[in-house]
């Protein structure tokens, strides 16, 4: 059984042990603290709190638990039942609410659930709020209400329609253009909630051949739901099969997208992203921003327009600073998630489908033909294991030392850059391992990259 603590929420396996998996215990405390946190927060003994859920099969009963714990914290409940991650970061705005709580593990099999906790922006809690709720939670430092000041609990629907307009509204989001191009689509939403939002969406978009799999919400995942090219063989021959344009692929919670081409190869999950930012940037001026770990493929898209490119410290959080920092048109990272800032920042797969559609749409090409257009790299993952007393801080500015030539920016990590090529270190919080990333135009070179590096490293480690 795991349990993982961390700044964003905390996430576990289901059964077992109180600590030792996310027991119903363990999410009493956490949405208790979280509460309390909101409370001093905003100096108030009343808070309004929106809650949604993916499908996963335990998604009921901890929607039951974080839902009774805010009402016995005195917070009033705007249930969203089940809702897409990106749903619930709207509605807490819309509701005018002091928070969320979204219950899901994200890309995490089955066994897996979640919560990951929204300020009043609908945004994850900062790295220096999320600790202050760790704290809280670890010293169980904060009261119930009393039984007069217990908090209501409203069952909201519709947050999926009012999203999905919302999108519609949008003066990028072409919906006569797709119509008139008559897509044909596939999509696997892996048994969650994507398939209640795929649907709606995909229709208001005028789209009138839509093929789904794996679209209704019972929670049975039929596969690995993290949309890697591994996990995706069964939509790939769909497409192939129903001879449709393309297949969209969202993970549990809505908020990643991967894309199938019309022959069932992936669009490659790096370049969502890339395909909806040339499209944004072909119509709007301003800049870029991912995290340091994406593909420089965004880069080469945002200078072709005179753009500039930014890159942001890994994670969503981090990712949205640095695009209300330099005021970025579009952002995101490159696991499929795609920030549009004129809707919400936040990582919205029903956004990024729309935006690409309007894009394929307007270029009158397929779904390959697109994919060629932009420039090819190849990033290669790999790790290094070290001793548990590695100094793995010291390994880094070593580093660091012996590429001072190479243009370098460690705000997380360390990521050098040769031309257009990279490579990308960061040392793991709950393992003693480095994590390398690293991007050429092959996967060769790539892996020649990350040999070279991890060779530096075992003769910093041995002398």
């Amino acid at each position: 059984m795991t349990l993982i603590k961390s700044i964003s929420g905390i996430r576990g396996t289901i059964g077992g042990k109180a600590g030792e998996g996310l027991s119903p215990l363990d999410v009493v405390k956490f949405t208790g603290s979280y509460a309390h946190f909101l409370k001093k927060e905003f100096s108030k003994e009343q808070l309004n709190i929106v809650v949604g859920r993916d499908a996963r099969i335990s998604g009921e009963m901890v929607n039951k638990l974080v839902c009774g714990s805010l009402m016995s914290m005195g917070c009033n409940v705007i249930d969203l039942g089940l809702s897409t991650t990106p749903t619930v970061e709207m509605e807490v705005v819309r509701q005018k609410a002091d928070g969320g709580i979204i219950i899901t593990a994200s890309h995490n099999p089955m066994q897996w659930n979640a919560l990951k906790l929204l300020n009043q922006k609908g945004e994850f809690l900062s790295g220096s709020d999320g600790e202050q709720v760790l704290e809280l939670a670890e010293n169980m430092d904060f009261d119930f209400a009393d039984v007069l000041k217990i908090g209501s609990y409203q069952f909201c629907e519709g947050a999926i329609e009012r999203h999905v307009k919302d999108i519609l509204k949008l003066a990028l989001v072409d919906v006569e253009a797709i119509k008139n191009a008559n897509f044909r689509i596939a999509f696997d939403a892996v048994n969650s909630t994507g398939g209640m939002a795929l649907n709606l969406l995909l229709k208001a978009l005028d789209v009138k051949q839509i093929i789904p799999l794996y679209a209704e919400p019972t929670g049975i995942f039929p596969h690995n739901p993290e949309p890697l090219p591994e996990n995706l063989t069964e939509i790939s021959k769909l497409v192939v099969k129903e001879k449709a344009d393309l297949a969209f692929v969202v993970d549990p919670d809505v908020d990643r997208l991967a894309i199938v081409m019309e022959n069932g190869e992936m669009f490659g999950e790096e370049y969502t992203l890339v395909a909806v930012a040339d499209y944004i940037l072909s119509k709007t001026n301003g800049n870029t921003v991912s995290n340091l770990s994406s593909t420089f493929a965004l880069r080469d898209v945002t200078e072709k327009y005179g753009s500039q490119y930014f890159a942001s410290a890994v994670g969503e959080v981090n990712v949205v600073e640095k695009m209300k920092e330099v005021n970025a048109v579009i952002g995101g990272e490159g696991n499929g998630g795609v920030i549009y800032p004129e809707l919400h920042y936040g990582r919205d797969a029903l956004v990024g489908i729309a935006l690409f559609l309007s894009h394929l749409a307007y270029e009158k090409c397929t779904c390959y033909e697109l994919r060629a257009k932009y420039p090819n790299y190849i990033i290669s993952k790999n790790k290094i294991e070290l001793k548990p007393d590695t100094d793995v801080d010291a390994i880094l500015e070593k580093i660091k030392e012996q590429y001072a030539h190479q243009p370098i920016n460690d705000i997380d990590g360390v990521k050098i850059e040769f031309g257009k090529e990279w490579v990308h270190l960061r040392k793991s919080n709950t393992e003693p391992i480095i994590r390398i990333y690293s991007e050429s135009k092959s996967a060769e070179k790539a892996n020649e990259l990350a040999c070279k590096i991890i060779q530096n490293i075992k003769a910093i480690m041995e002398s």
